[in-house]
């Protein structure tokens, strides 16, 4: 497709924020096109400018919070590096559709290289994980050889006699007994310093599952318990299914209350799913007012049956925002429910589930649909 089909196909202006690839000319291609090498250099600065330019005006027009996730997503777009995501962003302005934060994760969830770059920091873990373990058992064993070394050359030494001629025999073995001693306790603080590493390390790994607001497992979490989760769902012949779950109105709620007051409402949603999902169901945050709960057992329909109790539930409650007073309103959130275990394609199930949210936003909000 040439640029000016491409002109003609998007909304005027939609172009001059977004899916215009801006790429910095090299200085060969400067060379090609004539220019100096001074002049190389400047384009691709003014190149770099431009794009960050659009980067900006794209958060703003589409009032989105500013994250490292974001930021890699929409300069994928916007630069043309990630084709995919180009014609992700362009498709959805032509169909007139909202670009927001609930969207962008859909992508980032969807996108293959995201989850092969979650399980590579996990295998990398793993792997550090794993040496550290080998190094304290053969910083250990090696203690142990030398202190059984040293005791063998201590007995020894009491043996003996310590005549002129065995004088020096005798300094150099003290030597080398105060040598491994040093040793030794090198060994012991390697030792010691080796468990603190692992102790730190799994602390580390903890916390990175974790949503520090809500302190429910977050995204990186609910992707390993998705693939075991569903692994051991086919192994058995069981069903298992999903839902996404949506505050409604979340960004009228910040307008109004403020961010702070936001959050206290995700945290009153979140402790709602925990508490009525007890062992039986995963309760994880997905970014920001959307959460996704795994269903063990239950088919698609027996899900929905669930959710929709809690939905009825939630909307029911009357919640004050405790610095003002005043009252939040009703608070609701819609479903999107899939299972899992229809599909070989494990997360086939993700794209099922948002799309059926999106219909339950579109019927209305304030219910739970089926894929």
């Amino acid at each position: 497709m040439t640029e000016a089909m491409v002109l003609m196909r998007f909304p005027a202006g939609f172009l001059s924020l977004s899916h215009r690839p801006v790429s910095p000319i090299s200085e060969e291609e400067g060379a090609h096109t004539g220019e100096d090498n001074a002049t190389a250099p400047r384009r691709a600065a003014e190149a770099r400018r431009v794009l960050l330019d659009r980067i900006c005006d794209f958060f703003e027009q589409h009032d989105l919070p500013v994250t490292a996730a974001n930021l890699a997503t929409i300069c994928g777009g916007l630069s043309g590096s990630h084709q995919e995501l180009a014609q992700a962003f362009a498709a959805r302005e032509i169909a007139g559709e909202p670009i927001d934060q609930r969207w962008l994760d859909t992508l980032a969830r969807l996108d293959p290289d995201s989850q092969s770059r979650i399980a590579e920091l996990d295998g990398l873990m793993d792997k550090l994980e794993y040496a550290l373990l080998r190094f304290a058992q053969t910083a250990r064993s090696a203690q142990t050889e030398t202190s059984d070394h040293r005791g063998a050359i201590g007995a020894q030494l009491e043996l003996m006699a310590a005549p002129d001629d065995l004088a020096q025999v005798l300094d150099l073995s003290r030597a080398m007994l105060a040598r491994i001693e040093q040793v030794e306790m090198a060994m012991a603080r390697s030792e010691a310093e080796t468990a603190s590493l692992r102790e730190n390390l799994a602390k580390a790994r903890m916390e990175a599952d974790v949503d520090h607001l809500t302190g429910l497992p977050n995204r990186r979490a609910f992707e390993r318990r998705l693939q075991s989760a569903a692994m051991e769902a086919r192994s058995k012949g069981e069903p298992l299914s999903l839902a996404f779950c949506d505050l409604d109105h979340f960004k009228a709620i910040n307008d109004r209350h403020g961010h702070e007051a936001g959050d206290r409402v995700l945290c009153a949603l979140a402790n709602s799913l925990i508490e009525y999902a007890g062992d039986r169901f995963f309760v994880a945050r997905h970014g920001g007012e959307e959460f996704v709960v795994l269903f063990y057992g239950l088919t698609k329909d027996a899900a929905r049956q669930r959710l929709d109790l809690l939905r009825l539930a939630q909307s029911g409650r009357q919640l004050i925002n405790r610095e003002t007073g005043q009252p939040f309103g009703k608070i609701t959130f819609s479903g999107g429910v899939a299972e899992v275990t229809e599909d070989a394609d494990t997360r086939s199930a993700l794209a099922r589930a948002d799309a059926a949210l999106y219909r339950a936003k579109e019927e209305g909000r304030n219910r739970v649909m089926v894929a």
